[in-house]
């Protein structure tokens, strides 16, 4: 995929319409086969202003947002419209997709307020429709999802963070849980011994779908708190918040610099 034919969206929670220097452009209701998505389409690009001049501008490619969870984040993460989220952006001509995702953090250096990349998922969770290829087939369709992240979308991102003066970890995997409520101790050890690194409830079956329709996609996970066990604080929505502020900001940070690459 070429730079100059790429579109690019951003899943996430409604505080990432604050980006620096987005200016929004127009949002839009979708609608697709598998029923709407989670919130509206806010079409918008980010206004770059010229070093030598107060007033001239250029502007990105365009961008498209996406609010995971319903701008009033109502939905919860095992109710998520995944497939028509997918196919909306799809729909509207995006070929990479950057997703922001919340996550527990399990191994050593996964502290609170970190940012992980991760490449590589396990999925731990059951009662959600995982495939657009289910009904109504000509053949049967198989993805290869060995390597579930885009390298050169994630290295995008990496190679944004080392020219922005962030810290990211490098790699790490994701363990997919069913939610909405926060795993037990027990289970957290079990997803240490598998070798999951961090543990979030949105990841799947959102990146098997964009592999399916052929869209880049790569996540920035914002670790908001230790996993279940392996710290003596308790797990407090007020730790998750004040952990995930100072995260989320280092992410609008780091997506700037992304999309201005894309140019």
């Amino acid at each position: 995929m070429t730079e100059k034919n790429k579109k690019i969206a951003v899943i996430g929670g409604t505080g990432l319409t604050s980006l620096q220097n987005l200016e929004i452009i127009r949002s839009e209701t979708a609608m697709t086969a598998y029923g709407e998505p989670s919130s509206p389409l806010s079409y918008g690009c980010l206004t770059k202003h010229n070093a030598q001049s107060t007033t001239s501008a250029t502007h990105s490619p365009e961008i498209i947002f996406l609010a995971r969870h319903g701008h009033a984040h109502n939905i919860p993460p095992h109710m998520v419209n995944y497939r028509a989220n997918i196919q909306a952006l799809k729909d509207a001509g995006v070929t990479a997709i950057i997703a922001v995702n919340a996550v527990g953090g399990i191994g050593d250096d996964m502290a609170p307020g970190s940012l992980v990349i991760p490449d590589q998922i396990i999925d731990y969770t059951s009662r959600r429709i995982n495939t657009f290829f289910e009904s109504d087939l000509n053949h049967v369709t198989h993805i290869d999802f060995s390597y579930p992240y885009s390298a050169e979308l994630s290295q995008l991102i990496l190679d944004s963070a080392q020219s922005e003066n962030i810290d990211i970890i490098q790699g790490g995997t994701y363990a997919a849980t069913e939610g909405p409520r926060l795993e037990t101790a027990a289970e957290i050890q079990r997803l240490k011994r598998d070798g999951c690194d961090i543990v979030g409830m949105t990841g799947m079956p959102e990146a098997a779908l964009a592999r399916e329709l052929e869209i880049d996609y790569a996540m920035i996970c914002v670790n908001a708190n230790w996993a279940a066990g392996l710290s003596d604080e308790l797990i407090t929505m007020e730790a998750i918040e004040k952990n995930l502020e100072g995260g989320l900001e280092k992410v609008r940070q780091l997506i700037a610099a992304a999309l201005n690459k894309f140019n």
